[in-house]
């Protein structure tokens, strides 16, 4: 089966959600629910399936706000990396003026590292610290589900509590080493694109890219 994504941009800063399925399933799994739990509730109908789990890359509100009101009717378990609970569960204390969401409790806490299956959908979890400090990113079918890491064009800030810039770019370069350079990059921010492109690319990746050129000129 091939896995489908549905990219949601939601919320007051446009932080994407995504509904990712297989063909045909009944199942599907929400990344990173943003905001407005009625629209992802609209197109899960839409496509015919129900959430069968909440899967979120990290812990700053413009990916949580969703949460709650997702979670609630659904049931359906929510995942997040373990360092970062105390945003979500504290989540109102996070919020800038003119956000809305409610705290919630996770109930599958992840390291990185971890092989899931869930909707029927193989994912690994892979622990990409300097965003935030337990920043995770999902992998699955030719697809990375990538939070703030990395963007079309950009990377994920560094000058917020917690994130620094060298764990920031040792984590991409475990994704550019361990990944194939066609796999498809669903970011929390912006269009898709793949690692090839912003290897190729993307200014902040200059020194990744060089580093593999002197690996090419080496062999």
């Amino acid at each position: 089966m091939s896995v489908r994504v549905e990219q949601l941009p939601l919320g007051p800063i446009g932080t994407n959600a995504y509904i990712v399925h297989n063909d045909g399933a009944q199942e599907a799994l929400v990344v990173d629910p943003a905001a407005e739990a009625t629209e992802i509730t609209a197109s899960l109908t839409r496509l015919g399936v129900a959430c069968a789990a909440i899967l979120l890359t990290h812990g700053h509100w413009d990916h949580l706000c969703g949460v709650a009101d997702l979670a609630e009717p659904t049931g359906a378990p929510v995942y997040m990396p373990a360092g970062e609970r105390d945003l979500l569960e504290n989540l109102a204390q996070h919020l800038p003026p003119g956000a809305s969401g409610r705290s919630w409790s996770p109930d599958v806490l992840l390291q990185g590292g971890e092989k899931l299956e869930l909707a029927g959908i193989d994912l690994e979890v892979v622990s990409v610290p300097g965003h935030s400090p337990a920043h995770i990113a999902y992998v699955s079918g030719g697809h990375l589900f990538s939070g703030d890491v990395l963007f079309a064009g950009s990377v994920g800030r560094t000058d917020l509590p917690g994130a620094d810039w060298n764990t920031l770019l040792t984590s991409i370069r475990l994704l550019v080493a361990t990944l194939p350079p066609d796999t498809v990059v669903h970011p929390g921010h912006g269009p898709a694109t793949t690692l090839a492109a912003e290897l190729e690319s993307n200014p902040f990746l200059a020194d990744l890219l060089a580093e593999r050129e002197r690996e090419d000129h080496r062999a």
